[in-house]
C-alpha cells in the first residue's frame, strides 16, 4: 500500500469540466494512488470529458443549484457504491464555484442581490447540501474537502462578490466539522490556492493580469501549478491526514508573504 493509504478506497469527486479542472487534477492523482473515482458533472458535455479523461471511473450528472439533484445523485451513487467492497465512499472532493460575470466588471457595491445568492447556492450552499444528503455514504473516518482561495480579505476589484463567499465555503466547514462529530469521525477541509491557470478562472475579467501579478509576487517566480493543490488534497482526503479537520489550508508558494518583492516594488515606481 502507498503512503496515503487510499489504495482500492472510492471517492466521489464534484466539479470536472476539463482536463484543467482542479477536479481532474485531484482526480488523477487519487487514482494514481490506486483509489477508485466517481465524477459528477453539471453537464453530459463535460460527462464526455470526464469519461475521455478517465475511461474506468463512473459518471454521474447533477446541476447542484437545484437541490433535488444532488438528492437524486446521492441515491444513484449509493446504489453503486453498494456493490462495491465495503460500501461506503472514503471522501469527497466539492470543487464547485460560479459567479456571473456576464455583465463585465461591477464595483462590490453595485453586487446585484441575484447574482450574489445564486453564487451563494452554488459555490458554498452546495458543500452543505452535499455533506447532508450524501452522509449515510461516507465511511465513519471519511474526509470531505473543498476548494477555497488563498484570502478573502484582498479586496480585488474583478474577483469582488465571490471572496465574501469564499469566506462563507472557509466556516462552513468548521460548522460541518463540528455537527458531524456528534455520530462520526469525518473530516471538512479546504485547499485554499492562489491563482491558477483553468478555464473557470479565463472567464474572470482581468484574470490573466493578475495571474501574471501573482507569478511575480511568489518566491520562486513560478506561479502555483494544479498538481500542487491536488496534492495537498489528496494528502487531506487520505488517513494520512486524520489528524487534521475544520482547517483552510493555504497553497500558495509563498506568495501571501512577498508583496513587498523589490523588483514588484521597483516596477510599480519606475
Amino acid at each position: 500500500m502507498g503512503f496515503l493509504k487510499i489504495e482500492k478506497k472510492t471517492f466521489v469527486v464534484f466539479g470536472l469540466a476539463n482536463k484543467k479542472s482542479v477536479a481532474a487534477a485531484i482526480a488523477k492523482v487519487l487514482v494514481e494512488e490506486g483509489a477508485k473515482v466517481i465524477h459528477v458533472v453539471r453537464s453530459e458535455q463535460r460527462a464526455e470529458a470526464a469519461r475521455k479523461l478517465f475511461p474506468d471511473s463512473p459518471v454521474f450528472l447533477c446541476d447542484v443549484e437545484d437541490e433535488g439533484n444532488i438528492i437524486r445523485v446521492r441515491s444513484e451513487i449509493g446504489e453503486a457504491v453498494n456493490e462495491l467492497e465495503g460500501g461506503r465512499i472514503a471522501g469527497l472532493v466539492h470543487s464547485i464555484a460560479y459567479a456571473n460575470y456576464s455583465e463585465g466588471l461591477t464595483p462590490f457595491h453595485g453586487t446585484l442581490k441575484k447574482d450574489f445568492i445564486q453564487a451563494f447556492d452554488i459555490s458554498c450552499f452546495s458543500f452543505i447540501s452535499i455533506s447532508n444528503h450524501f452522509r449515510d455514504l461516507f465511511a465513519r473516518d471519511a474526509s470531505a474537502v473543498t476548494i477555497s482561495i488563498s484570502t478573502t480579505s484582498m479586496a480585488a476589484e474583478n474577483y469582488g462578490y465571490m471572496a465574501p463567499i469564499k469566506a462563507a465555503l472557509n466556516s462552513s466547514i468548521c460548522f460541518l466539522a463540528k455537527s458531524f462529530s456528534s455520530f462520526s469521525d469525518v473530516r471538512f477541509n479546504a485547499v485554499a490556492p492562489s491563482l491558477l491557470k483553468t478555464s473557470a478562472s479565463a472567464g474572470i475579467p482581468g484574470y490573466v493580469d493578475s495571474y501574471l501579478y501573482a507569478e511575480k509576487a511568489i518566491l520562486r517566480k513560478k506561479a502555483l501549478q494544479t498538481s500542487e493543490v491536488a496534492d495537498l488534497a489528496a494528502f487531506l482526503l487520505s488517513p494520512r491526514s486524520s489528524g487534521i479537520t475544520a482547517q483552510t489550508m493555504v497553497v500558495d508558494a509563498g506568495m501571501s508573504v512577498n508583496y513587498f518583492d523589490s523588483e514588484i516594488v521597483k516596477g510599480t515606481l519606475s
